[in-house]
């Protein structure tokens, strides 16, 4: 209780959490895009009971995993090498050894997993044979409960794992950490029902949505092969997409808005 009180008179605790919670959020806008999109192929009835039970299955693991941080930090440890080589002229063929751990594996499986997920959904939307509606409940991109909480729970591993190795480096409190992890779970839990409805209302956002998260993939498997690409560049790059379809959605409504007045004075006139 006495570190408990030292934390909470502390500014510098307080900072802390503050960072931890936005950082928090920000990482888990990928998590909450796939739920969003996941839990819309499913029936209206049983959405929000997937979003629920996939984004407190997060919290669940991220507090379960922060409970054995000394087994999550080892996972950053080299389990195998594998030699690459690159010819280099006259000089010879130096080799160079490119090492993995479980953190980079786990990390290219959760990549591969999202560009497959993200293509084959992309797939379903645009395959001329399948429904007009995107993500058609009756077509076959249609997934069961079952299988939606699953896949929710295999991207909460690779998600938590990254999310908790990038906490570890910016505060060595456990109660700290867990507070920013609960904070953030819930706002993500507050926002779910909105993101996933304004997705499901723009049909034009779900093709969007998907292209993030197939660049969010391909960025998952260069950060498990050691290409570390910032993460800033990569929300800027879906913040600036988000704001051109903002545009485009504002310019789509004004033109129905145009064409309704117009028909209604035609009506008018006549």
């Amino acid at each position: 209780m006495g570190d408990i009180a030292a934390l909470l008179a502390s500014p510098e605790a307080w900072v802390a959490l503050v960072t931890l919670v936005v950082m928090e959020v920000v990482l888990g806008v990928d998590n909450l895009v796939f739920i969003s999109i996941l839990s819309n192929k499913l029936p209206e009835a049983t959405r929000g009971r997937a979003r629920r039970i996939g984004i407190s299955l997060a919290l669940i693991m991220r507090l379960g995993l922060l409970s054995m941080l000394a087994f999550i930090v080892s996972l950053t440890k080299p389990v195998f090498e594998l030699p690459f080589t690159a010819p280099m002229g006259a000089e010879g063929h130096p080799v160079f050894d490119v090492a993995f751990s479980w953190r980079d594996l786990i990390l290219i499986a959760g990549g591969l997993f999202l560009v497959w997920k993200a293509t084959t959904e992309i797939h379903h939307t645009v395959d001329p044979s399948e429904s007009d509606e995107l993500l058609d409940k009756k077509g076959a991109g249609s997934i069961g409960f079952g299988a939606a909480i699953v896949q929710i729970l295999a991207l909460d591993i690779v998600f938590s794992i990254d999310s908790i190795l990038t906490a570890v480096g910016m505060t060595n409190h456990l109660p700290i950490m867990m507070a920013a992890v609960i904070i953030a779970v819930a706002l993500m839990l507050v926002a779910s029902g909105p993101l996933a409805r304004f997705i499901h209302n723009n049909p034009s956002i779900v093709m969007l949505a998907l292209g993030f998260l197939l660049m969010i993939g391909a960025t998952l498997i260069a950060d498990g092969f050691g290409v570390h690409v910032p993460k800033g560049y990569i929300y800027a790059a879906m913040a600036f997409s988000g704001l051109v379809e903002g545009l485009n959605m504002a310019s789509r409504r004004a033109s129905q808005k145009k064409r309704a007045a117009g028909q209604d004075a035609k009506k008018k006139l006549h």
